[in-house]
Protein backbone atom coordinates (compact mmCIF):
# COMPACT_ATOMS: atom_id res chain seq x y z
CA UNK A 1 0.00 0.00 0.00
CA UNK A 2 0.93 3.33 -0.88
CA UNK A 3 0.83 6.74 1.18
CA UNK A 4 -1.29 10.04 0.60
CA UNK A 5 2.07 11.35 -0.12
CA UNK A 6 3.57 8.86 -2.98
CA UNK A 7 2.03 10.03 -6.52
CA UNK A 8 0.38 6.50 -7.87
CA UNK A 9 1.64 4.67 -10.26
CA UNK A 10 -1.15 3.48 -12.15
CA UNK A 11 -3.56 6.54 -13.72
CA UNK A 12 -7.12 6.15 -12.45
CA UNK A 13 -7.94 6.85 -16.27
CA UNK A 14 -6.11 6.23 -19.78
CA UNK A 15 -6.31 8.07 -22.88
CA UNK A 16 -8.58 5.68 -24.48
CA UNK A 17 -10.88 5.83 -21.45
CA UNK A 18 -11.00 9.42 -21.56
CA UNK A 19 -11.62 9.89 -24.89
CA UNK A 20 -14.58 6.43 -24.91
CA UNK A 21 -16.25 9.21 -21.97
CA UNK A 22 -15.34 12.48 -24.08
CA UNK A 23 -17.31 10.63 -26.80
CA UNK A 24 -20.31 9.24 -25.18
CA UNK A 25 -21.01 13.00 -24.03
CA UNK A 26 -20.43 14.44 -27.24
CA UNK A 27 -22.84 11.49 -29.00
CA UNK A 28 -25.76 12.43 -26.01
CA UNK A 29 -25.36 16.21 -27.19
CA UNK A 30 -25.33 15.59 -30.22
CA UNK A 31 -29.07 13.43 -29.74
CA UNK A 32 -30.09 16.76 -27.64
CA UNK A 33 -29.25 18.82 -30.82
CA UNK A 34 -31.33 16.97 -32.88
CA UNK A 35 -34.19 16.77 -30.87
CA UNK A 36 -34.67 20.28 -30.84
CA UNK A 37 -37.56 21.53 -33.45
CA UNK A 38 -35.38 23.63 -36.40
CA UNK A 39 -36.69 26.92 -35.13
CA UNK A 40 -36.74 26.46 -31.32
CA UNK A 41 -32.92 25.45 -31.63
CA UNK A 42 -31.98 29.09 -33.27
CA UNK A 43 -34.65 30.80 -30.98
CA UNK A 44 -35.50 29.64 -27.98
CA UNK A 45 -34.61 31.32 -25.03
CA UNK A 46 -34.82 30.84 -21.23
CA UNK A 47 -34.19 33.00 -17.84
CA UNK A 48 -32.00 34.60 -20.45
CA UNK A 49 -29.93 31.72 -21.54
CA UNK A 50 -28.97 31.58 -25.23
CA UNK A 51 -30.61 29.84 -27.58
CA UNK A 52 -28.95 26.08 -27.70
CA UNK A 53 -27.74 27.08 -31.50
CA UNK A 54 -25.37 29.23 -29.76
CA UNK A 55 -24.39 26.83 -26.91
CA UNK A 56 -23.59 24.49 -29.68
CA UNK A 57 -21.50 26.56 -31.98
CA UNK A 58 -19.51 27.67 -28.43
CA UNK A 59 -18.76 23.91 -28.29
CA UNK A 60 -17.89 23.29 -31.69
CA UNK A 61 -15.47 26.22 -31.02
CA UNK A 62 -13.42 24.48 -28.11
CA UNK A 63 -13.40 20.68 -29.12
CA UNK A 64 -11.99 19.89 -31.96
CA UNK A 65 -9.83 23.60 -32.08
CA UNK A 66 -8.87 23.06 -28.86
CA UNK A 67 -8.09 19.32 -28.85
CA UNK A 68 -5.77 20.23 -31.87
CA UNK A 69 -3.68 23.58 -30.26
CA UNK A 70 -3.13 20.94 -27.38
CA UNK A 71 -1.68 18.33 -29.67
CA UNK A 72 0.03 20.86 -32.55
CA UNK A 73 1.48 23.36 -29.78
CA UNK A 74 0.00 25.77 -32.34
CA UNK A 75 -1.64 28.92 -30.81
CA UNK A 76 -5.11 29.11 -31.76
CA UNK A 77 -7.85 31.96 -31.17
CA UNK A 78 -11.23 31.22 -29.69
CA UNK A 79 -14.01 32.02 -32.58
CA UNK A 80 -16.92 31.51 -31.47
CA UNK A 81 -19.16 32.95 -33.97
CA UNK A 82 -20.17 29.93 -35.76
CA UNK A 83 -20.55 31.57 -39.22
CA UNK A 84 -22.61 29.53 -41.35
CA UNK A 85 -24.54 27.63 -39.69
CA UNK A 86 -27.73 28.70 -39.92
CA UNK A 87 -29.38 25.00 -40.34
CA UNK A 88 -29.51 22.16 -37.54
CA UNK A 89 -27.89 19.96 -40.44
CA UNK A 90 -25.25 22.17 -40.58
CA UNK A 91 -24.75 22.53 -36.91
CA UNK A 92 -24.98 18.33 -36.84
CA UNK A 93 -22.46 17.77 -39.99
CA UNK A 94 -20.09 20.42 -38.29
CA UNK A 95 -20.75 18.44 -35.10
CA UNK A 96 -20.21 14.67 -36.92
CA UNK A 97 -17.34 16.80 -38.13
CA UNK A 98 -15.09 17.89 -35.12
CA UNK A 99 -15.91 14.31 -33.45
CA UNK A 100 -13.94 12.91 -36.63
CA UNK A 101 -11.00 15.34 -35.96
CA UNK A 102 -11.37 14.73 -32.32
CA UNK A 103 -10.56 11.05 -33.07
CA UNK A 104 -8.05 11.41 -35.21
CA UNK A 105 -6.37 14.30 -32.98
CA UNK A 106 -6.19 12.02 -29.87
CA UNK A 107 -4.30 9.16 -31.87
CA UNK A 108 -1.82 11.97 -32.24
CA UNK A 109 -1.91 12.71 -28.83
CA UNK A 110 1.21 11.98 -26.04
CA UNK A 111 -0.55 11.42 -22.96
CA UNK A 112 2.64 11.82 -21.44
CA UNK A 113 1.37 15.89 -22.13
CA UNK A 114 -1.74 15.50 -19.71
CA UNK A 115 0.38 17.03 -16.61
CA UNK A 116 2.38 19.83 -18.64
CA UNK A 117 0.63 23.48 -18.38
CA UNK A 118 -0.51 25.24 -21.48
CA UNK A 119 -1.99 28.30 -22.47
CA UNK A 120 -5.07 27.28 -24.53
CA UNK A 121 -5.91 29.57 -26.83
CA UNK A 122 -3.99 32.34 -25.16
CA UNK A 123 -6.47 32.56 -22.27
CA UNK A 124 -6.80 29.17 -20.30
CA UNK A 125 -3.13 28.01 -18.48
CA UNK A 126 -3.87 24.94 -16.89
CA UNK A 127 -2.15 21.26 -17.19
CA UNK A 128 -3.57 19.90 -20.19
CA UNK A 129 -5.85 17.20 -18.76
CA UNK A 130 -7.66 20.08 -17.11
CA UNK A 131 -8.19 21.48 -20.11
CA UNK A 132 -9.69 18.34 -21.33
CA UNK A 133 -11.94 17.86 -18.79
CA UNK A 134 -12.99 21.56 -18.68
CA UNK A 135 -14.04 20.68 -22.83
CA UNK A 136 -16.15 17.75 -21.12
CA UNK A 137 -17.81 19.78 -18.18
CA UNK A 138 -18.46 22.96 -20.40
CA UNK A 139 -20.58 20.68 -22.63
CA UNK A 140 -21.96 19.03 -20.24
CA UNK A 141 -23.31 22.04 -18.42
CA UNK A 142 -24.69 23.47 -21.89
CA UNK A 143 -26.45 20.50 -22.42
CA UNK A 144 -28.16 20.51 -19.42
CA UNK A 145 -29.17 24.24 -20.12
CA UNK A 146 -30.27 22.80 -23.31
CA UNK A 147 -32.51 20.31 -21.73
CA UNK A 148 -34.14 23.09 -19.79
Amino acid sequence: MTSATQPATVPVINAAALLHHWQGHRALTRRVIEAFPENELFTFSIGGMRPFALMATELLAIAAPGLKELVTGNAMSLDEKGEGLTTKALILAAWDEATAQINSLWQQFNEARFQETHNLFGQYAFPVYENILYFIDNEIHHRGQGYV
